[in-house]
Order: C-alpha cells, then sequence, then structure tokens
C-alpha cells in the first residue's frame, strides 16, 4: 500500500478530496440523483456504493495497464442538488460543471441516466463542437417522451441529437436488447450512427474477438474530424448475473470481461469524459454492481492517463 492509499477512506480509490490536489488532472464526481427511473429507485446511493467497492483495488495497480493513478487524481465528492425535480437538479448542476471541465478530466458518477443530458450540454459549450458519443446500454434512451414526462432517463439520447450536441455518425450504442418500438430501436442508425446490439457480441470476446467494434468506432471519429470522444456507461449493459443492482435489468446482456475488454482496446482513443450511471445498491447481490462499476471506471481511467502519458 502506497501512502495516496490513505489519505481518504470515503474517497474513490481513497484519492484525495478536490481541495487538496486542485491541480490534479483526473477528478470523479458524483451526482447522486435517480429522481427519473421509471422502475427501480436506489441509483442516488450509487456513488458511494462504487467508491467504497474501489477500496478492494488495494494500491491501484492495473494489470494490464501497469500503472497506477496516484498523483493524477482527485475526488471532488458529491455535488450538492435538490432531489425533487429533474429541471431542478438539472438547473443546480449546470452552474457546476464548467469549472470542474477546465480543471480535470472527469468521471461521474451517477445517478440515473438523465444526468447525461446536462453533462453533454456542458461539453458541448465548453468544447465548442458536438461530441462522438460511445454509448453502453441495455436500452436504446430514444423515446420522445418519459412516460408522458417531456424528460427522463429513457430520453437523453433523443434529445441530445435534436439539440445538435452530438455527432451523429459518430455515436455508437454497445449491448442495445431491450424491448422498444422499432423507431426507437433503430433511431440512431437512421440518424446516421452505430448499433452493436448484445446479440451481436453473443460469443465475442477478448481483444480479436471484439476488435470490429473498436475498428467501427475509430474509422468513424477518424473521418468526422476526430470529434471529442465521450463514453457513457449504463451498468445495465451487463446481464443480471454480472450487475443484479440496476433499475431496469434485461437478461441477455454483455459479461463483465465483454465491457473490460472493450475499455481496454479504447485506451487507444482519447475521451475528454466519462460517466457510469444507473447502479442500484439496494437491488445489488454481494455488491456485484458497484464492483463492476468501479473496475471500469477505473480501467477507463487508467488507459487515459496511459494514453495521455502523465
Amino acid at each position: 500500500m502506497t501512502a495516496f492509499a490513505y489519505l481518504s477512506q470515503t474517497t474513490f480509490l481513497r484519492a484525495p478530496s478536490a481541495q487538496a490536489a486542485p491541480h490534479a488532472p483526473f477528478a470523479i464526481a458524483g451526482i447522486a440523483w435517480d429522481g427519473s427511473v421509471t422502475n427501480r429507485p436506489g441509483a442516488r446511493a450509487a456513488p458511494a456504493a462504487i467508491r467504497q467497492a474501489s477500496h478492494t483495488l488495494c494500491d491501484g495497480t492495473h494489470p494490464l495497464f501497469g500503472l497506477d493513478l496516484e498523483g493524477v487524481l482527485a475526488d471532488v465528492g458529491d455535488l450538492p442538488l435538490p432531489n425533487t425535480s429533474l429541471e431542478g437538479m438539472r438547473a443546480a448542476l449546470m452552474p457546476q460543471l464548467p469549472a470542474l471541465l477546465r480543471q480535470h478530466r472527469m468521471a461521474w458518477l451517477g445517478g440515473d441516466h438523465s444526468i447525461t443530458l446536462p453533462l453533454l450540454r456542458a461539453y458541448r459549450e465548453h468544447l465548442g463542437r458536438p461530441l462522438a458519443v460511445v454509448h453502453f446500454d441495455a436500452h436504446c434512451d430514444t423515446w420522445e417522451d418519459h412516460f408522458g414526462e417531456p424528460s427522463g432517463h429513457g430520453t437523453w439520447v433523443w434529445e441530445a441529437f435534436q439539440e445538435g450536441l452530438v455527432e451523429s455518425s459518430c455515436f455508437t450504442q454497445i449491448g442495445i436488447r431491450s424491448s422498444a418500438a422499432p423507431l426507437a430501436r433503430d433511431y440512431v442508425r437512421a440518424q446516421g450512427g452505430q448499433i452493436f446490439t448484445a446479440r451481436d457480441l453473443r460469443g465475442l470476446d477478448g481483444p480479436t474477438g471484439l476488435a470490429p467494434i473498436l475498428a467501427a468506432i475509430t474509422q468513424r471519429w477518424q473521418m468526422q474530424g476526430r470529434p471529442p470522444l465521450y463514453l457513457s456507461l449504463d451498468i445495465d449493459c451487463l446481464d443480471p448475473a454480472f450487475a443484479p443492482g440496476t433499475g431496469t435489468p434485461e437478461p441477455g446482456g454483455l459479461s463483465s470481461s465483454q465491457l473490460l475488454t472493450l475499455i481496454e482496446e479504447m485506451s487507444s482513443l482519447p475521451f475528454v469524459g466519462m460517466d457510469c450511471v444507473e447502479v442500484a445498491p439496494p437491488y445489488d447481490h454481494a455488491e456485484l454492481s458497484s464492483l463492476a462499476a468501479a473496475h471500469a471506471v477505473w480501467t477507463w481511467l487508467c488507459g487515459q492517463r496511459r494514453l495521455l502519458g502523465l
């Protein structure tokens, strides 16, 4: 164990707080909101659970990348937000984002998937151009309303396209498998993006088996002039056997091995940020979902550190 491991007992990987390490190139922030779930609530408890699960990573040296996050990671804590109104949450969240985007490369711990829309709005404003997005999910999240409400955790993709926040041809969905009307399920492809369903990935594993997905993402990204890349990870992309603690589990999903391999292989791409959403600790078993989320975020951070040579 290094001294870094003992700086805090409540932060991700026991990293120092952002107040103690204001110039850390990477930072974690929690967005503990679940007011837009359509099935089981509980994602507001995820940031704390994911942080706790990250403490099992010991000194945090990644087995593939051969490095840890000592000296480059800070934890902002959970951002202060109201709990009763989606618009109130977004109105409170947005002013907090610009300073964080200027200071750090962020990994956001949700929360339900409705948090991604304001994040994309902030990145679009900060970077001055639409983003390329890699979206892991069981659900397409392209519905035009949220059970009669105008916005929620199942509408953010449709809203992002409508608002011009994303580069349509560089939007990739991975793991889609839920029931949905064809117009919603195929929306991203109809707009010029690409979809790799969970069925498409059956039987594929390891860097060689999953190489075509990375190649397809990279090719589109390069052809469109390398727009800023963002990763949105809904933990329900995983099969419930690997992540039972989520609000809307869907059988037939990815394995944790497939997910981690894809994140490892995408470490060659320069992401501007990521979020991990929809972990619901009240429905978890043996902390499987929180552990999967912690490992995914850690792997992304380590891969980006190696890529940037920090």
